[in-house]
């Protein structure tokens, strides 16, 4: 198990056959000494395996994790019996164990994750698949708890859909940090110039910028290097920005580069406020260990019930497109000219699988809710703008019935990868969340 561990690029907090029998965990004893070594070690513990190599002994498992008091997920791995090796002195019968050590982690109100094939060798393939996953799951419970999101802006008038209850998030642990945009403008009134030069260069390798006047992309470096400072300054690691059409309108660019930088960073920035959605927005990064961004659910895609049309002006990271260039936003230009709306992102979305997860507020109930699941991007034709891509989605009528019917947002969170399941698993079984998996 330890190599198995390793090899995935973990490290091991563990008893040794010094410490106790075998390095194993049976008694009372031995209990208060695993839950000790646990305690000491409390703050590089990001997840618990219990491997049963035998029947083990199901008290001495949910004493130590009890006593250990971690509040980290917890995997469950039983070890297969080999066929012609069932004799007194070579039968396992984990298979029965893991049932008695999952009945007593039940009884203490412990939550506990189990792996794809109730008994796994952990040299095997199999297991280092549910380990992958495993350590996905950890990443988002962990990562979610504590965790601190800049709104920036107001929400916007017209976007009653994003609302969200900052006191539930806060009750499971996620805070909101605001800041108003006439202090970020303000901020930016009393800049040199010099002083967005860094990010500048930035803008300049992130995405082709030939389209663009050059006092647009000062702007938008001003704003880049204000909203840093900002989010370090507050310790925010992730945002929401407000959009429509107040930048527009009084400070002329749209922010979606800028926004585009950060997601790429992994630090996950959604537009319109959407506090929520940038919640799912990282949920996903934090399975994958890759960008997410935020999309519409936008339109049909001819008449193929499972496929629709997933877009944005855009802000999407570079690592969704194919290729991309800096442009203007033509749905805000129409109403504040095209001279105030350079710095989107626009571009194809590249074709390969997809995970994608909406979470909500539930205000009459106190609660957090969501649904996630998995399909793809397609290499379908799309003429249009922004950033856009066409997704497959079996039973997407289903899920878009589901959507309406819940009164869920039209944004939702894609990442490019398949991690739904894992963030589904973290979401419920360690946060408490109210999950519906597609």
């Amino acid at each position: 198990m330890i190599a198995a561990v390793e090899k995935a690029g973990h490290s091991a907090v563990c008893v040794t056959p010094e410490e106790t029998k075998h390095g194993a965990v049976e008694t009372r004893a031995e209990a208060v000494r695993c839950a000790e070594l646990f305690q000491k070690h409390r703050k590089e513990i990001d997840g618990v395996i219990v491997t049963l190599p035998n029947f083990g002994d199901e008290r001495a498992i949910a004493d130590t994790l009890r006593m250990a008091d971690l509040h980290v997920p917890v995997l469950i791995q039983a070890t297969p019996d080999t066929p012609g090796r069932m004799t007194i002195r070579d039968r396992r019968d984990s298979f029965c164990g893991k049932m008695s050590a999952c009945n007593n982690l039940s009884q203490y109100g412990i939550p506990y994750s189990l792996t794809a094939q109730h008994t796994v060798a952990v040299d095997s393939q199999a297991f280092a698949n549910d380990l992958a996953s495993f350590s996905a799951t950890c990443r988002v419970a962990n990562g979610m708890r504590r965790l601190r999101i800049g709104a920036i802006g107001a929400r916007p008038a017209a976007f009653n859909t994003v609302r969200y209850s900052e006191k539930i998030l806060e009750a499971n642990g996620i805070s909101i940090e605001t800041i108003d945009l006439s202090e970020i403008m303000g901020r930016i009134a009393r800049m040199s110039d010099a002083q967005a030069g860094s990010k500048l260069d930035q803008i300049h390798k992130y995405v082709s910028t030939d389209r663009v006047p050059a006092d647009a992309l000062l702007k938008m470096a001003k704003l880049g290097t204000v909203i840093d400072q900002w989010m370090s300054e507050t310790q925010v690691s992730i945002s929401a920005v407000q959009c429509w059409t107040s930048l527009e309108e009084f400070f002329g660019v749209v922010p979606c580069t800028v926004m585009s930088m950060m997601s790429e960073n992994l630090l996950s920035s959604a537009c319109e406020v959407d506090i929520c959605g940038v919640i799912g927005m990282h949920a996903l990064q934090l399975a994958s260990q890759t960008p997410s961004a935020l999309l519409d659910w936008n339109n049909n895609y001819g008449d193929d019930p499972d496929k629709a049309v997933c877009f944005h002006c855009s802000n999407l990271p570079k690592h969704f497109f194919k290729s991309v260039r800096m442009d203007f936003q033509e749905i805000i230009a129409g109403t504040v000219g095209k001279e105030n709306t350079y710095g989107t992102c626009v571009g194809l979305v590249k074709s390969g699988p997809m995970s994608f997860a909406r979470f909500s507020t539930n205000d009459r109930e106190g609660t957090i809710r969501g649904y996630v699941g998995e399909g793809e991007f397609t290499d379908d034709p799309l003429d249009t703008f922004g950033g856009a891509g066409v997704v497959r989605i079996r039973h997407l009528q289903s899920l878009l019935r589901f959507i309406c019917e819940r009164g869920f947002e039209h944004h939702v969170a894609a990442n490019l990868s398949t991690v739904a399941a894992a963030v589904r698993e973290a979401a419920t079984k360690y946060l408490g969340w109210e999950v519906h998996q597609h």
